[in-house]
């Protein structure tokens, strides 16, 4: 794996290290390792990517599609993220109206892939279908400490 950097507008931004660790502003998210199993800091299951694109959690929810250069929802016949020749990331809506998601730093050739099931994950958990039947969860709270919690949302 590369390391690359995915820089969100308003949002921390995403690191990707050659160990397939994967940080959010700095803190362990997940790991990734070279069959497309992710893990969470506890080495529990978050998602694994299959070498067709299919893309699972934890009891075999359908967490939607990736491939080098684009990502879709569970049960969606449409990409909600595409990636440029340039890193340059878009984001879809349903009615099909892009937005701007950023652009990835050093994600080229066969780390392209990675980055996008990355990009994919973190879309995922800011995502509600009705019922809230999918979605990766992450969550970072401040008290006496700083915590980060990362799940999976049932």
């Amino acid at each position: 794996m590369a390391r690359a950097t995915w820089e969100r507008p308003n949002e921390p931004s995403i690191d990707l290290l050659p160990d397939g660790r994967v940080l959010l502003d700095g803190a362990l998210l997940w790991r990734i390792d070279g069959s497309g199993r992710v893990t969470d800091s506890h080495q529990d299951p978050v998602a694994l990517l299959e070498p067709e694109g299919g893309v699972w959690g934890p009891d075999h929810k359908r967490f939607g599609g990736v491939e080098a250069t684009s990502a879709a929802p569970p049960d969606s016949g449409y990409a909600w993220l595409t990636m440029g020749p340039d890193g340059r990331m878009t984001r879809y809506t349903t009615d099909g109206d892009a937005s701007d998601a950023g652009v990835w730093r050093g994600c080229d050739g066969a780390a392209q892939r990675t980055c996008m099931l990355v990009s994919h994950l973190i879309t995922l958990q800011g995502a509600r279908p009705p019922g809230g039947a999918w979605g990766v969860g992450v969550g970072v709270g401040v008290g006496v400490g700083v915590g980060v919690g990362i799940g999976i949302r049932r």
